[in-house]
């Protein structure tokens, strides 16, 4: 199995930042592409930004300029800088990891594992 938990959410003034983090343990070996989604009241649960295990990133157009995803494979931890946030930025930010193509921890493990999520509010 693959767990992950996320960290760092919390209340901030617009224009303010935050770091999301997402510790990922169990069979990390299981884990290619990671990514941050999120979802804000009333609304579908949207991808913010994922990376891959090459490193290649990629933005929800609300947050390019703004948010920057990393990871440390070392640590197995992905991280989320938000800055500039704003109040539309509220939600429960999720982590995502999914496993690499053609694996046989797709047959195992599933081929999503997510985080319980984190509340990051913006306060106007």
């Amino acid at each position: 199995q693959v767990q992950l938990v996320e960290s760092g959410g919390g209340l901030v003034q617009a224009g303010g930042s935050l770091r999301l983090s997402c510790e990922a343990s169990g069979v990390t070996i299981c884990i290619s592409t990671m990514g941050w989604y999120r979802q804000g009241p009333g609304k579908e649960r949207e991808l913010v930004a994922a990376i891959t295990s090459a490193f290649s990133t990629n933005y929800a157009d609300s947050v390019k300029g703004r948010f920057t995803i990393s990871r440390d494979n070392a640590k197995n931890t992905l991280y989320l800088q938000m800055n500039s946030l704003k109040p539309e930025d509220t939600a429960v930010y999720y982590c995502h990891a999914e496993p690499p193509d053609r694996s046989i921890c797709r047959i195992r493990y599933g081929v999503d594992y997510w985080g319980k999520g984190t509340l990051v509010t913006v306060s106007s």
